[in-house]
C-alpha cells in the first residue's frame, strides 16, 4: 500500500478559534481546558525537573467548570438567604471538594517554594499567581 505524507500548515485566527471553543458543551470545554492546562504547564516546566513538572501541574488544576459554576449558584443562595436544605448539604459536599482541592495546591506550592529555596509568596510572584482574596465563610448553621 502506497501512503503519501501530507503537512498542513492552516493558521486560523485566535478570535475563530475562541469561537469554536465557545460553541462546545460544557463536558467537552472542561476537557479542552483540563488539556490546555496540562499544555500551559508543560511548556512552563520543559526546563524544570520532573518534579517540578508535577507540582507545578498540581498548582495549575482547575476545578471542573461545572464544579465551580455550581458552588457559585449554591453560595449565591446561600448569601441571599434562599438556599433549601438539599442545596445547603449539596454545598457543604462541594466546600469539602474546593478545600480539598485549594490544600493540595498550596501543598504543592510549599513544596515547590522548598525545591527552589524560596518563600511561597516570591514563588507565586515568580509564577504570576495572585494570591486569594480574603477568605470569608459563608457557611452558617441554621
Amino acid at each position: 500500500m502506497t501512503t503519501v505524507q501530507l503537512q498542513s500548515e492552516i493558521n486560523i485566527e485566535l478570535e475563530k478559534v475562541l469561537d469554536g471553543v465557545a460553541k462546545l458543551d460544557t463536558p467537552d470545554l472542561e476537557k479542552f481546558l483540563t488539556e490546555v492546562s496540562v499544555l500551559l504547564a508543560q511548556r512552563k516546566v520543559a526546563n524544570f525537573s520532573k518534579e517540578d513538572a508535577r507540582l507545578l501541574q498540581v498548582i495549575n488544576q482547575m476545578l471542573p467548570v461545572s464544579v465551580q459554576t455550581r458552588y457559585d449558584q449554591l453560595t449565591d443562595l446561600r448569601r441571599n438567604e434562599k438556599i433549601a436544605p438539599e442545596e445547603y448539604q449539596e454545598l457543604l459536599r462541594l466546600v469539602d471538594q474546593v478545600e480539598l482541592a485549594d490544600a493540595n495546591r498550596l501543598a504543592a506550592l510549599i513544596e515547590l517554594a522548598q525545591l527552589r529555596h524560596l518563600t511561597v509568596d516570591q514563588l507565586m510572584q515568580q509564577l504570576d499567581i495572585q494570591p486569594p482574596s480574603p477568605y470569608v465563610s459563608t457557611l452558617h448553621h441554621r
